[in-house]
């Protein structure tokens, strides 16, 4: 037992190097994956919390009728939903003019307490007022806003007018009306945000004006076609005018949120058919007049939510191609680790060790690798789930981020990472295991040297100096080496090509989706770090494998120069093969990603992406070699040239 706790300890202190780059694997591939896939969860599980906390509506209920609903069809709503689950109101959208400006402005009158579609308040204004105090909407991309203490005043004349167009009656003779009674005066009190409009780009369901009755004095409507800010006013705020009787119906609008909360689910269909047959009863009570707005009719849940299941589906994709790359890495590094350690088997199958208790060394360092790796992989989904949440922001005004950890991306990730290196460790030595201690214990006989296609074609081949001549013969005399690399790098290369053109669709495509944009940007980074990963461990290999040749060539009076020279020519002639097959994997992973977000083309991707991902690959590649220089310089050359002995 003490020896064989030598040889485990041995094992770690050598290959140091390779164990780094299996933890480095993990923790990039397994990380950017949990991610990725827990910023989808985050994301529902955070929408599904703010619907519940600020008890949005699943139902807002429109009278076709210009007097709204009675009383009765109101009380017999809130029966059968609770009080506290209906509100009601009314809204209109009338021209106001702000300072020198005519502005469409949106007018909610709703009760006083607020009990359905919570707003959460931003600021409030300081100082006492005399006019009817108003809420404005917070200021955001496409409304403009109202600042604190903003003084307004707004013609009730319009307002009626208005009401009865959308209600689809006649507009009413108001020429008996008088202004002092008719106009009405506000200050903007506090600043609010709709927990049902949180979009900052646009919220077409909600903010394009309806049924708009255009005032002959409104002159040029310019750029006054879509709203430009909202006010909410309390309906107890507004005054009965004597010559018309009470001034707005009892309610045009009814907010409804549905009792059974758990079943939202971020749209599942227990909801769908939970909305469906709760629309059959509404009908029933409030009868054909009543115009249904739901939660699916809502463009900034409905387009969170289709984002989340947007990165959901690229995570799904990018996980097989992340996954199948970090599993060719650990099936290279084992592979070469029981290669350089055939003496140290041959030796304890002579003492009498099984092939299980050989092997679990390895197995213990390849686990104990991407366990190491694994852990800290999911720190950083969480971090990354973090940071995608708050990508989001810039296209919403995004709910408070759920606190719940969802596991399961990483978790499924992780068990196929594990899956493979145990398969990478059997395969690697299952081979040794077979071979007898006296064919382990003699060296490794190299393999021989032989023809290569290109020397068949004389035109090219009498071209190359000699050096390249060299060069070519180890390509692709060690087709599995080079099969290995090249598949590494295409898929790499093909990550890299897929997250550029995402964010050339982004940045010059008019999507104008600032969130997928910063996705795009996260899939290329961490793509470029998988392609570093990749190269380092291939190329630490490629060095490790060659040290006896490299010691020669040090013998033989090669400068330092030229012997990385010799190792690199191959390494960036199998990179640029490499990136020559990523192209059709990046066509296919762009191809996939452009369904997936609906958007986009191949053939609209900018001319500079086709060459800035190759670039990509060859920088990374260029680090590297920069940072491997020094293992192949300090070559002891006399323990390479003596270690078959």
């Amino acid at each position: 037992m003490k020896t064989y706790l030598k040889t485990l300890e041995r094992v770690f202190k050598k290959h140091i190097a390779r164990f780094i780059s299996i933890v480095c694997i993990v923790l990039v591939s397994v990380g950017f994956l949990a991610g990725i896939g827990g910023s989808t969860n985050k994301i529902d599980r955070s929408l599904e919390e703010y619907y519940a906390a600020q008890n949005v509506s699943d139902f807002i209920v429109k009278s076709k009728n210009a007097n709204g609903f009675s009383q009765e069809e109101i009380e017999a709503v809130a029966a059968r939903y609770g009080k506290e689950n209906v509100n009601s109101g009314n809204s209109v959208d009338v021209y106001l003019t702000v300072g020198e400006e005519k502005q469409l402005v949106r007018l909610y009158f709703l009760d006083e307490v607020r009990t359905v579609n919570v707003h959460t308040l931003r600021e409030t204004y300081a100082e006492s007022v005399t006019n009817i105090p108003a809420a404005a909407e917070e200021k955001d991309n496409r409304l403009k806003g109202f600042a604190l203490g903003t003084e307004l005043a707004i013609n009730f004349k319009d307002v009626l007018t208005q009401l009865a167009v959308q209600g689809g009656n006649e507009a009413p003779d108001l020429t008996l009306l008088p202004d002092a009674l008719a106009t009405i005066h506000v200050t903007v009190t506090e600043t609010t945000l709709s927990p049902i409009t949180f979009a900052v780009d646009d919220e077409p369901s909600y903010l394009n004006p309806e049924n708009m009755e255009i005032p002959d004095n409104i002159g040029d409507l310019g750029e006054l076609i879509a709203l430009d800010n909202i006010l909410y006013l309390s309906t107890n705020d507004i005054p009965t005018l004597p010559m018309v009787g009470k001034p707005l119906p009892e309610a045009g609008d009814l907010y409804i949120a549905l009792p059974e909360r758990d079943t939202f689910g971020a749209f599942s269909s227990a909801y769908d058919d939970y909305v469906a047959e709760e629309q059959a009863a509404l009908t029933a009570i409030l009868g054909e007049d009543a115009r249904f707005i739901t939660l699916h009719d809502n463009f900034s849940f409905n387009s969170l939510h289709s984002y989340a299941e947007k990165v959901l589906y690229i995570a799904l994709l990018l996980m097989v191609a992340f996954l199948f790359i970090t599993a060719l890495v650990v099936l290279s590094n084992m592979t070469r680790l029981m290669e350089e350690e055939r003496a140290q088997i041959a030796c304890l199958r002579t003492l009498g060790y099984g092939p299980f208790r050989i092997l679990f060394k390895y197995f213990l360092f390849a686990m104990l690798a991407t366990g190491i790796g694994g852990v800290g992989a999911y720190f950083v989904g969480i971090g990354l789930a973090s940071l995608i949440y708050k990508v989001f922001n810039y296209s919403f005004v995004m709910p408070p981020m759920s606190s719940s950890v969802m596991m399961w991306f990483f978790l499924v990730s992780f068990f196929v990472i594990v899956l493979a290196t145990i398969f990478s460790t059997l395969i690697a030595g299952s081979k040794l295991m077979k071979a007898t201690p006296a064919e382990l214990l003699r060296p490794k006989p190299p393999k021989a040297g032989r023809k290569v296609f290109l020397e068949r074609i004389p035109l090219i081949w009498n071209r190359l100096s000699f050096r390249y001549k060299s060069t070519m013969r180890n390509v692709l005399r060690y087709i599995n080496r080079f099969v290995m690399t090249l598949i590494a790098v295409a898929g790499s290369m093909g990550l890299i090509l897929a997250g550029l053109s995402l964010l050339d669709m982004c940045l010059f495509g008019d999507f104008g989706s600032t969130s997928i944009m910063g996705l795009a940007l996260i899939i290329v980074i961490f793509a470029g770090l998988l392609t570093a990963v990749v190269i380092y461990t291939l190329t630490n290999i490629n060095i490790s494998e060659r040290n006896r040749e490299i010691a020669t060539l040090m013998v033989l009076g090669y400068h330092d120069k030229e012997v990385a020279g010799y190792i690199y020519r191959e390494i960036y002639i199998n990179t640029l093969v490499g990136i020559v097959f990523g192209y059709p994997v990046g066509l296919f992973l762009m191809w996939f990603v452009f369904s997936i977000i609906n958007f986009g083309s191949i053939a609209t991707v900018s001319w500079y992406v086709w060459l800035l991902a190759p670039f990509v690959v060859l920088l990374f590649t260029f680090l590297v070699t920069i940072a491997l220089r020094h293992k192949i310089v300090k070559i002891d050359m006399n323990e390479s040239l003596k270690a078959n002995e």
